[in-house]
């Protein structure tokens, strides 16, 4: 399942990860895809707040740790997807999470 990271409406651009936990690590094979309304094949990636290449693809596998986001004409800048190379890491599941929800977190290494 692909899941955006916030639970904000359509009219914004929203970045997916796959596999559906955050901080991401690379070592999973890693797949970002950039969602959001306008001109289809008209995406532009920042990795750590520069412009960065796969111009114009709206998904792509990560092959760098960093942080990263999207943009797409009409709806803007995506919130980030950190992608981490970490040993250690502690992961959450994407998705809306409310005060009171039983959550499942996974540590990873």
């Amino acid at each position: 399942g692909w899941c955006p990271l916030s639970p904000t409406g359509a009219q914004t651009t929203q970045l997916l990860v796959e596999p559906p936990w955050v901080p991401a690590v690379l070592w999973d094979r890693v797949t970002l895809t950039c969602q959001g309304l306008g001109t289809a094949g008209a995406t532009t990636w920042y990795k750590d707040g520069q412009r960065w290449g796969q111009e114009g693809r709206d998904n792509f596998t990560v092959t760098e740790s960093g942080n990263y986001t999207c943009d797409r004409p009409g709806t803007g800048r995506s919130p980030p997807i950190t992608v981490l190379n970490d040993w250690l890491v502690l992961q959450l599941p994407v998705k809306a999470l409310l005060e009171g929800d039983t959550v499942t977190l996974r540590c990873r290494g």
